[in-house]
């Protein structure tokens, strides 16, 4: 699709398109929650599933349950391994005739490829839609109402999907144990717009990606590109609130969900760090993350926020100790960091299970026998 945007004074995008800000990252993000801004993401892409299969299948191989998803209804799921890591994850909108999927661009392919191999019998088509965009922005403002009205509408309901974060979605778990969620005025939503829509909002305000992030990684969102490494279960991003269905029936990696919910702890948990700012260096993707000399995790994702400064999300071992300063290894610099508690140490484990007692053998072999009942079964 035609990109209006990239060619505005003062933008400054990467080699992929991807606009990072347009001279003013701070204001933008200001611009940006108020509802007075849109953010072109050309990070982002839409997978669209069509045919009458398209809820009860897609509901059947991912974490979510999608097969009662109604027309203008939003929500959000991950395909998992075997083993219950995140390969994939989507936003997904409902109109009458598709399914849409917005994901990050760099796992379009790989998703449709998955989907298009799990069709077998199942009537369903699966298309990437490179001749559609995504915009996005924060509900309660101008912006919002605009981005609505340039959305795309095939059934007459725009495509416009409501991030759940950070509610607590129906067969959904919280692992935060926060008062008052940070991400409480996160209202962000993302509209599918063809070339014309898309030419329509180009005398809006825009924000960029680094404006994005500040907002996201400061409300504790996870995201596809940043967080999820060859390991990520979503119990250790509290992803459990918006993308899995705890309820809902069997799907591939689904039993590696329940069993560390139930029965056991993830073995790391998201953070968001406050990083000191004074030399105004910022850690990247990758950067390891110390406890003393010892390595603890690393950085999933860094920013500027315009209030809270210097801020990354990283995932951690478990048993790193919630009560110490960490600090980030960028190179050869090292960025002091305090860590706010995301996912605690004692997530998981929600089952009540009784411990049984254990006899000794002498008294096991004085217990009376079991009554037999009349089917013969104990």
């Amino acid at each position: 699709m035609t990109d209006p945007f990239t060619s505005r004074p003062g933008v400054v995008a990467d080699d992929d398109g991807v606009i990072l800000h347009t001279g003013a990252p701070a204001i933008e993000q200001r611009r940006l929650e108020d509802g007075a801004a849109i953010a072109p993401r050309a990070d982002r892409a839409v997978v669209a599933v069509s045919g009458d299969d398209r809820r009860s299948w897609l509901d059947s191989i991912t974490s979510q349950a999608v097969g009662s998803l109604q027309p203008g209804e939003s929500t959000e799921l991950l395909v998992l391994d075997p083993h219950g890591r995140v390969e994939h994850a989507a936003a997904v909108i409902a109109d009458g005739s598709t399914l849409w999927l917005i994901v990050d661009r760099g796992d379009a392919a790989p998703l449709a490829r998955w989907l298009t191999m799990m069709r077998f019998r199942a009537q369903v088509e699966i298309a990437v839609r490179d001749d559609l965009g995504v915009v996005g922005a924060m509900r309660g403002g101008d912006a919002a109402d605009r981005l609505a009205a340039a959305a795309i509408s095939p059934d007459g309901a725009p495509v416009v999907w409501v991030d759940p974060w950070p509610d607590v979605t129906a067969g959904g778990w919280q692992y935060a144990d926060a008062a008052e969620h940070p991400g409480a005025g996160y209202r962000w939503i993302e509209g599918v717009v063809d070339a014309e829509g898309a030419a329509s909002l180009a005398e809006l305000d825009i924000a960029g990606s680094l404006a994005v992030d500040a907002l996201r990684i400061a409300a504790w969102r996870p995201r596809w590109a940043t967080e999820v490494d060859e390991r990520l279960i979503p119990h250790e991003a509290d992803w459990l609130r918006t993308a899995v269905h705890l309820n809902k029936g069997c799907y591939r990696g689904q039993e590696t969900v329940a069993k560390v919910h139930n029965l056991g702890h993830p073995p790391r948990r998201l953070v968001m760090l406050h990083l000191d700012g004074s030399d105004s260096v910022l850690p990247e993707k990758g950067d390891v993350v110390l406890v003393g000399d010892d390595e603890a995790g690393a950085v999933t994702s860094a920013a500027r926020h315009h209030d809270l400064g210097p801020i990354a999300l990283a995932l951690v071992a478990r048993r790193t100790p919630g009560d110490v300063d960490l600090v980030v290894a960028h190179g050869e610099a090292r960025i002091a960091a305090s860590q706010e508690i995301i996912v605690p140490a004692d997530a998981g484990r929600t089952a009540e299970v009784p411990r049984l007692t254990r006899l000794s053998r002498r008294k096991q072999a004085q217990a009376p026998a079991a009554p037999m009942e009349a089917n013969g079964n104990v």
